[in-house]
């Protein structure tokens, strides 16, 4: 069963085209990725998927119906913090219970039982805002996990979140969906993205690539990736990379090249840097990404502002 489909999707803002016309369809059951940088379209996408938005035109089915229809099977976790940092875990999953309808008695004894499935039960009384960041999210999460949701949308979830708080929020997701739950998850990052079974490439309102990580990687036919990062980032270490191979993408700590034969030339890559003066502190080679494969078909970093 097809959990979501969109048809020819598009939402102009002041003249400007943000969605042209996206096809996209997702199984009942699915975790997929929609990947892309921001000012992508990704979230407004997702937005309309939800009910919160109205497409220009086009059409959105979920499970066959309306978003509006559907509203009630969908659990949307928003990018921003939403949940109420004067309250306490517990009082926000009774507030979020009770607006959807569940009885005092029903709203307590489901959020009694999602406290303890998000390991915070033991924090329930404390006010949100002595929280982390990461139990702040799942406490957020938790609220798309209330019966009844067969679709959870969350929009970059881990933002944030260092890389510790991001295995374990994800270590929780998998705990959380059993297999008539879809996942959609947005994000512009590359590993998350990777745990998808399936991945759309997102780039001004168009979906450029779509299959499974594997898949989108090998059929890239990008040669291993050499990530490097100098004392001092410059022109200089950009225009010594290119001898060796292109394009050159500049990372938040140093730069990632394609290499044919990259473990050949790495020594000579290390000399020529050396004798610029630009001293190398970080040299690993790895297999591409699916941020290198976005940056190929795009030609900028995925996580760039627009």
């Amino acid at each position: 069963m097809e959990a979501v489909t969109t048809k020819n999707v598009t939402k102009v803002y002041d003249s400007t085209n943000v969605l042209k016309g996206v096809n996209l369809t997702i199984n009942q059951g699915e975790f997929y990725s929609l990947m892309g940088p921001n000012g992508s379209g990704k979230t407004t996408l997702v937005s309309i998927i939800a009910s919160i938005r109205s497409p220009t035109s086009g059409t959105v089915e979920i499970f066959g119906k309306s978003p509006g229809e559907a509203k009630k099977f969908i659990g949307y976790v928003p990018q921003e913090n939403f949940s109420s940092p004067t309250l306490t875990g517990k009082e926000n999953l009774m507030y979020f219970a009770r607006v959807l309808g569940y009885k005092k008695s029903e709203a307590h004894t489901i959020t009694n039982d999602l406290l303890n499935k998000i390991g915070l039960s033991a924090e329930a009384d404390k006010r949100v805002s002595h929280y982390s960041g990461g139990m702040r999210k799942k406490l957020e999460v938790a609220t798309a996990f209330f019966p009844g949701v067969n679709l959870l949308i969350l929009d970059e979830p881990t933002t944030g979140l260092d890389p510790s708080a991001r295995r374990t929020f994800f270590g929780l997701l998998d705990e959380l969906k059993d297999e008539k739950t879809t996942v959609l998850l947005v994000t512009h990052i590359g590993a998350d993205a990777e745990l998808a079974s399936r991945v759309g490439l997102i780039d001004n309102g168009v979906i450029i690539a779509e299959g499974d990580p594997e898949t989108l990687k090998d059929e890239s036919g990008l040669e291993n990736a050499v990530t490097v990062e100098t004392v001092v980032k410059s022109g200089k270490v950009t225009d010594i990379l290119k001898r060796f191979g292109e394009p050159v993408m500049e990372t938040d700590t140093g730069y990632r090249i394609h290499c044919k034969h990259a473990e050949e030339i790495i020594p000579d890559m290390v000399r020529s840097l050396d004798s610029a003066n630009m001293k190398v502190t970080r040299l690993e080679m790895t297999k591409p990404s699916l941020e290198d494969v976005f940056f190929s078909l795009t030609g900028k970093p995925v996580g760039v502002e627009e």
